[in-house]
């Protein structure tokens, strides 16, 4: 059993996703294909890392660079703009692509939160209360639509 966990687990994330012969029986069974890695262990280390990278990145730009965090949102928003549309128009699921999106998103999100709280002066218990609150609107927008 602890085999079989192991090896599901660790599978490469292009294994697990459909090939190009699948999509067809998959939509007469009612199922889509899948533009996104399947939820394994690997992946929720790839998601700390980006994360992680996304605020040394952001910090980078704004800090060290100095660019301060206001433009910094500007430039990182606009790349995750960018790399959104890329992912939404893909047809299949392309790890560099998909990773490039996590990436731009943590990077822009945390460069973001920096602006709130260091630019703005709102603090982390405003800014998290802000940032509740536009997400329990997309969620209710979401399961709305």
């Amino acid at each position: 059993m602890t085999v079989i966990l192991a090896r599901t687990m660790l599978r490469s994330p292009e294994d697990l996703v459909m090939n190009e012969a699948e999509p067809r029986a998959a939509r007469s069974q009612g199922l889509r294909a899948s533009k996104v890695p399947e939820v394994i262990l690997l992946f929720w280390i790839m998601k700390i890392a980006a994360t992680t990278l996304g605020e040394t990145a952001g910090d980078l730009l704004s800090m060290t660079l100095n660019v301060g965090y206001a433009v910094s949102s500007m430039i990182l928003i606009g790349l995750f703009l960018l790399t959104v549309v890329v992912q939404l128009r893909a047809k299949k699921y392309h790890p560099i692509l998909y990773w490039t999106v996590i990436l731009s998103t943590s990077t822009a999100g945390t460069t973001m939160s920096d602006y709130m709280d260091r630019s703005l002066g709102l603090g982390y218990a405003k800014g998290t209360l802000i940032l509740v609150g536009i997400l329990a609107a997309i969620f209710l927008i979401w399961r709305l639509l």
